[in-house]
């Protein structure tokens, strides 16, 4: 059933508790949110001195998707507490907050000056209907409102929903990609905006990037230019990290 969205956060840090702070306070933020090198094009967290690509971006070189991905925080505590609250829990105003720590990249600060339309991830018709709104358009439009270039335009209902693939947390990635392609297409109706158009695509968490090489699969078959995305958080794909996150939650 659907429930009331709360436009407004707490007045303490939602991680430490501490009065009066931003929803997550400049401690936090810098104990949490630190900049770490990500593959260019899915946004994987790397080791320090590591190439511009993740080993499986290197094996697959050619591609008909995505161009560039950028990522804020990795999906970890606090993070993916914060996340759940965002999607699950009738709290959008987190949106404000995601934004302004992905807008820290000076990478994704380029692409909002560059890119002609922001297209969020369509959500689930099912989840919508329960939710009340699409974190990813939320997300979008929180991005817009602090752009550099506040002439980029947005399009909510760029991409439509054709189906939901089955679970693929543990499929390996060439089949995780097909189980993904073809469940998302350019709206009918908005497809002839999207032609030559250079489009980022938003949404607030990548777990394996198949979702996403499915969006850009679509708007390039309606003609985009270029596809390039940004989420708010990214989940390693490794087990160290997980297990640093669950140490670094037991410190608190």
């Amino acid at each position: 059933m659907w429930t009331p969205a709360r436009e407004a956060l707490a007045g303490t840090c939602q991680v430490c508790g501490r009065w009066p702070a931003a929803p997550v306070c400049a401690a936090c933020e810098h104990r949490f949110a630190i900049p770490r090198p990500r593959c260019e094009r899915c946004a994987l967290p790397l080791p320090p001195k590591a190439g511009p690509l993740c080993g499986e971006c290197l094996a697959c070189a050619a591609h008909d998707g995505l161009d560039a991905c950028e990522a804020a925080v990795d999906y970890a505590y606090p993070w993916d507490g914060l996340v759940a609250r965002f999607k699950f829990r009738g709290e959008p105003a987190w949106a404000g907050t995601f934004a302004r720590l992905l807008r820290r990249s000076a990478r994704l600060n380029t692409w909002l000056q560059e890119d002609d339309l922001l297209v969020p991830i369509p959500a689930d018709p099912q989840r919508l209907a329960t939710r009340g709104y699409n974190p990813a358009w939320n997300l979008a439009k929180a991005l817009r409102r602090g752009s550099p270039s506040p002439a980029i335009d947005t399009l909510p209902m760029g991409l439509v929903r054709l189906g939901t693939p089955r679970a693929q947390h543990d499929l390996p990635r060439a089949e995780r990609l097909r189980n993904a392609r073809g469940t998302l297409a350019a709206h009918p109706e908005h497809a002839a905006r999207l032609h030559g158009r250079r489009v980022l695509l938003v949404d607030d968490v990548c777990t394996t990037g198949a979702t996403l090489e499915a969006a850009a699969q679509a708007l390039r078959a309606a003609g985009a230019r270029s596809v390039r995305a940004c989420v708010f958080a990214r989940t390693p794909d490794d087990r160290g990290l997980r297990a640093e996150a669950h140490e670094t939650r037991d410190t608190l």
